[in-house]
């Protein structure tokens, strides 16, 4: 399977073919400059964003859908901003966990990976999750790349043949310290040794195999850290990695003797060995985009997405790793926490775990998006519940957002069906007209969205931006409610003005949320500025200017007839007994003089 590399003509192309899909986003204080760089943009800018590949000795569960679900909004949020970004995802499918599993199930190893592997890319179809490369790590083209990897490492002197012996987790796939071992006792109530950080049980094991030489790279990590000090966010885990560092750094076993460990890729010139599963499956970011011939555009670019459990992995031993190659180290390594189910673990034997498939019919592929991205706090684990799905749905996406493009399209206060005149007399900037000064901070908050969107979406906090989003939209809200549009009478001329004035504030508001909120829910974006009469070739950066005409530009919506779709933007959804819970009491427009 190939994937040829984004030219400019693929990246305005997909930026384009984005837009279609309501994937666009503008930052109010920088028109003038993205105006002027625009082109620029899409000449010079690449962005690589990666997922972990995912480990296929089970189906996918709700923390892989979060995964994928953050560096798709990354994904998004880029293409919006003119990037010519790519997006790879994928399974990780060799390993002893691998082939054990597919033994328990009487099935070849291959065959067993295709079948969990495929639900994997059918969730992410399913769940609107946009990537643009899926890997396999039983792919020809990823066996090349790792071989090429590993001999570059032994031509430079960085791999020796040696002897290890410590302990091993076999489910965790990692070699651990002795510090990093502590004793548990089994369901059986037999004392056992396992890991301190996963709670797996762990084995001795003495075997002659391939060591990497991890420790002369401590110093330059280190180096790394200090001069990048954004490398590794949330900050509390880039101060995890420094901490690890502070300790001695041993040299790391990188293959696994043939007899014990089949089912992965040979080491080169030695039949006897096989690559340890963690130095292939991380080769995979370079296998995406060429290596080992035109991997350069790309690899520079790189941003990966891993949960916390991963973290060593992949600032620890894969910057090391490229170090030793001579490669580029990512720009920044996402880091985020795991999600609990009503405060516990998931966990298979305490029958816990989410299945991400049956939630997403459950609430629809946006409220999950939605929820997971809403909730879900990087720094720390996050607890999942129907209950408090339902409930923030209900609340953010059914009554607040779907209530305000209710109430500003519905026939009554909108019988003309169009994006009414804004009049500058009514809503003057003096602050001499009907409007008081909360509308005037909601103008404002509005105009200045953008800025705080665009930070929070960076930084992968979009909760932040989120909450942000929903303030204004309870602002404009309150706007409506405080000036009751309902109660006008269309045939006085002044309260004409005003009514129309007031529609057309929110309906520019809305469109500002439609358009912010597309890398989080696509198809609810999209469908909103549809209802709005916004064309896709105007949902870009350039048409983002918020309330052109109270600012004395024209405003290219005013008059323009509205979509014809009315259907309800989000339906609310029932509790588990059954009942949909109640919306919060409001005014309701009544037929207008």
């Amino acid at each position: 399977m190939k994937f040829p590399f984004l030219t400019l003509t693929r990246g305005c192309e997909t930026f384009y073919r984005f837009q279609q899909r309501g994937v666009l986003l503008a930052d109010q204080r920088l028109w003038s400059s993205a105006l002027k760089h625009s082109s620029q943009l899409c000449k010079n800018k690449s962005f690589y964003i990666t997922t972990p590949i995912f480990y296929v000795n089970a189906s996918p569960h709700l923390g892989h859908l979060y995964s994928a679900v953050i560096a798709d909004c990354l994904h998004r949020w880029k293409l919006m901003q003119g990037f010519d970004s790519r997006f790879a995802t994928g399974t990780d499918e060799h390993g002893l966990k691998i082939q054990q599993a597919a033994e328990a199930v009487g099935k070849d190893s291959l065959t067993f990976c295709t079948e969990v592997s495929e639900r994997f890319r059918n969730l992410f179809s399913s769940c609107n999750i946009s990537f643009t490369d899926y890997i396999r790590t039983t792919e020809q083209r990823h066996r090349r790349a790792v071989e090429h990897f590993w001999s570059v490492l032994w031509n430079k002197g960085l791999i020796y043949k040696g002897s290890y012996e410590g302990w091993y987790s076999t489910q965790d796939e990692s070699f651990l310290m002795p510090s990093q071992v502590g004793e548990a006792l089994d369901p059986s109530g037999k004392e056992v040794k396992v890991s301190l950080e996963s709670g797996h049980k762990v084995e001795w094991m003495k075997e002659e195999n391939y060591m990497f030489r991890l420790s002369i790279f401590r110093s330059r990590l280190l180096d790394w850290l200090v001069k990048n000090p954004g490398a590794v966010q949330p900050e509390r885990f880039q101060q995890a990695v420094v901490q690890w560092l502070q300790e001695d750094l041993p040299d790391l076993s990188v293959s696994r003797q043939r007899s014990r460990l089949q089912w992965g890729v040979p080491v080169p010139g030695d039949p006897e060995q096989t690559i340890y599963v963690w130095l292939d499956a991380l080769v995979n970011y370079l296998t995406v985009v060429g290596y080992p011939e035109i991997h350069e555009q790309w690899w520079s670019a790189a941003h990966h997405v891993i949960g916390k459990d991963i973290l060593k992995f992949h600032a620890i031993y894969w910057p090391a790793f490229l170090l030793g190659v001579g490669l580029p180290l990512p720009k920044v390594i996402h880091v985020h926490s795991h999600w609990t189910v009503e405060g516990r673990k998931m966990s298979k034997s305490l029958g816990n775990v989410v299945d991400p498939v049956e939630n997403s019919q459950m609430f629809t592929n946006d409220g999950m998006r939605y929820f997971l991205l809403r909730q879900g706090v990087p720094d720390s684990d996050c607890d999942y519940t129907h209950d408090k799905v339902i409930k923030l749905l209900n609340t953010e996406l059914a009554d607040s957002l779907g209530g305000l493009l209710n109430r500003c399209t519905a026939p009554a206060l909108n019988p003309a069906q169009i994006y009414p005149a804004f009049c500058s007399q009514a809503f003057p900037r003096d602050q001499r007209g009907r409007a008081v000064a909360e509308d005037y901070q909601m103008v404002a908050a509005v105009r200045g969205l953008p800025t705080v969107v665009e930070k929070h979406y960076e930084s992968i906090h979009v909760y932040k931006a989120l909450e942000a989003i929903s303030a204004c939209v309870r602002q404009t809200n309150r706007f409506i409610q405080r000036h009751a549009p309902w109660k006008l009478d269309r045939r006085d001329s002044k309260d004409r003005r005003w009514l129309d004035a007031i529609i057309h504030v929110s309906l520019e508001c809305l469109r500002i949320y439609g358009t912010l909120l597309q890398p989080v829910v696509p198809e609810i974006s999209n469908r909103l500025l549809t209802r709005l009469g916004v064309q896709p070739h105007e949902r870009s950066w350039k048409n983002l200017d918020f309330l052109q005409r109270y600012h004395g530009t024209d405003c290219p919506f005013e008059g323009r007839l509205l979509g014809l779709d009315s259907r309800l933007l989000f339906s609310r959804l029932e509790g588990q007994n059954g009942d949909k819970q109640k919306p919060k009491k409001s005014k309701k427009p009544a037929c207008l003089k």
